[in-house]
């Protein structure tokens, strides 16, 4: 099973580095670069993890702080998660004991009954 994978917003740390402490900072580099976002969408942007991104806003966004791609998103396990060993399938042979704990049931025997 593979672990899935998440991530962290760093667009604030990134600004914060720039010398860009307030969200508003970002409204006039956008608008030079053909991008007009409201105060808001601004701030959301910012502020929260943004789960669909336009393409030419995350360039403009590289662009405007003259950071790289990994700067900005980093990419997580999610939490509760964790990275289990792969184990053979039903069909390819018996999973090892340590993943199933040894809590195996034991298949039952039927005998014919006499009457």
């Amino acid at each position: 099973m593979t672990a899935k994978l998440d991530y962290q917003w760093h667009l604030r740390k990134v600004m914060a580095d720039r010398g860009m402490f307030s969200t508003t900072d970002l409204i006039a580099p956008l608008e030079e670069r053909g991008i007009s976002l409201s105060s808001s969408q601004v701030y959301r942007l910012v502020v929260e993890r943004p789960e669909r991104l336009s393409l030419k806003i995350l360039m403009t966004l590289l662009d405007i702080l003259d950071c790289q791609m990994d700067d900005l998103i980093e990419p997580v396990r999610a939490a509760g998660t964790a990275a289990r060993p792969k184990t053979k399938s039903a069909s390819g042979g018996a999973a090892p004991e340590s993943v199933l704990g040894g809590l195996r049931p034991k298949r039952a025997r039927i005998t014919g009954v006499d009457q």
